[in-house]
């Protein structure tokens, strides 16, 4: 299973506890899952002729944001940190209502895996605006991106007035709901929270979160939690499946929107299965066939 955004990172059988006191300027602190790549990586040009000689140019951006980063406040603790943002999956979802903001209730065994996104943070000398860059077409880099949202959200309360570079190295699919954007705007505001020297408490990033989204609380949970509300109540228990359990995701080639997917949803069409009863038969048998029950897959 996979990391999380909180001080809690599930990944391949371990469990990291970071606290803020174990980060130091120009520490670059990693939590990924086996196989994938590190963020901090020499890209090779291919060898050019020059006086008849094979000359090798090795050209290191990060290397070039790395003391940009450093030269912003050589005071600072931490100048620049890298992060495993971790996707989920639902075991069971079920939509209980529709609320009259328009939201709808669910009640859904929420589980992080080992895929997901890498994101890089460096101190920048701006402040007025964060910079944001990515590996994947198409994804928006302004403030319609959750990572800015989430940036934006922590300076609005706690006067911070800290501004940074960022690339997202993108592997969750979007338009998949395995929360991939959730989980990005968590792991922001963590990182945010230690740039800052832990001013806020876990539980008020988790409060605050909701402002921005629905899924975004289950990323500071410990990796496995009971979530109802709009999906921002949150509550931990136990892993119901081994750390080590393989699994397949299909994804097809087409994308869901959440808003198109809800618009559409019809209340009278969902199970009648009382989602406690769920949770309880999971907690007490394990997972089977006949638990993952998802009223958004079975409805459209």
């Amino acid at each position: 299973m996979a990391a999380m955004a909180s001080a809690h990172f599930l990944c391949n059988n371990h469990v990291f506890h970071h606290s803020s006191n174990s980060f130091s300027k120009s520490n670059q602190t990693s939590f990924r899952p086996s196989g994938s790549v590190l963020f901090h990586k020499k890209q090779r040009t291919p060898f050019v002729n020059a006086s008849k000689k094979q000359l090798e140019i090795v050209y290191d951006p990060d290397e070039r944001l790395n003391k940009w980063a450093d030269e912003v406040d050589k005071n600072a603790p931490l100048s620049r940190l890298t992060l495993f943002s971790p996707c989920k999956i639902n075991i069971f979802l079920r939509i209980t209502d529709k609320r009259e903001d328009g939201y709808h209730d669910l009640a859904s065994l929420f589980h992080v895996i080992c895929l997901g996104d890498t994101i890089k943070f460096s101190l920048s000398p701006s402040k007025s605006k964060d910079r944001l860059s990515t590996n994947v077409p198409g994804v928006p880099l302004d403030e319609r991106n959750l990572i800015i949202k989430a940036l934006n959200l922590y300076r609005k309360k706690t006067g911070i007035d800290n501004f940074f570079w960022i690339h997202l190295d993108k592997k969750v699919p979007t338009g998949a709901g395995l929360g991939g954007g959730s989980s990005n705007a968590a792991t922001a505001l963590w990182a945010a929270n230690q740039f800052s020297g832990g001013l806020a408490t876990e539980k008020e990033l988790l409060d605050w979160s909701s402002e921005i989204g629905s899924d975004i609380s289950f990323f500071f949970s410990h990796g496995a939690a009971y979530c109802t509300g709009r999906g921002e109540v949150v509550q931990d228990i136990p892993s119901p499946v081994p750390l080590d359990l393989p699994m397949v995701l299909i994804k097809p080639q087409e994308a869901c929107s959440t808003a198109e997917v809800y618009k559409r949803f019809r209340l009278d069409k969902t199970s009648q299965v009382d989602p406690l009863t769920l949770l309880e038969k999971i907690s007490r048998d394990g997972i089977s066939q006949d638990v993952c029950i998802n009223d958004l897959g079975n409805n459209l």
